[in-house]
This record gives structure tokens, C-alpha cells and sequence, in this order.
């Protein structure tokens, strides 16, 4: 995954949610673009998850960007955030 294509997704307009998909099948969702930050050398990103939960993501490790593709729950509904 390159900085560019993420940040390009980032910060579409109108924005749409999206997921990264990495390396071991794990969906990380980026329901809104406040949730995300890129590091200023472009490899790392960190998703606020649920509450005060994070991710740090490798962007090595992303094979794709799922637009539209966020997790739900049991119950249909997006997984909060």
C-alpha cells in the first residue's frame, strides 16, 4: 500500500468509510477520516478503534483498500466505534 493511494482515500470528497485489509486477513475500519492518522514518513497509521482502543498498522502490511467494507456486528449493524 502506498502513502499516496491511502491519503488519496483519506481524504476523498465526499469521503466514503473503507477498511484496510492486512496481510493476515484482519479488517481494520476507517469509518470517518478523523479516525485515521498517517505518520509523516508515510509507513505507519494509526486508527482509533472502539473507545480508547488503536491500531498501528505497518502499511507494508495492507494488501488492499475495501471501500464500503466495514465490519458489523452480530446484529447487522456497523461495529462501534
Amino acid at each position: 500500500m502506498t502513502k499516496d493511494a491511502l491519503h488519496s482515500t483519506l481524504h476523498a470528497q465526499p469521503f466514503k468509510p473503507f477498511s484496510l485489509r492486512l496481510t493476515d486477513g484482519t479488517l481494520v475500519p476507517v469509518p470517518h477520516p478523523d479516525f485515521m492518522v498517517l505518520s509523516q514518513g508515510g509507513r505507519t497509521a494509526i486508527v482509533s478503534t472502539e473507545g480508547e482502543k488503536f491500531s498501528i498498522v505497518d502499511l507494508g502490511l495492507v494488501t488492499t483498500l475495501e471501500l464500503g467494507s466495514l465490519p458489523t456486528n452480530k446484529n447487522g449493524g456497523q461495529t462501534p466505534q
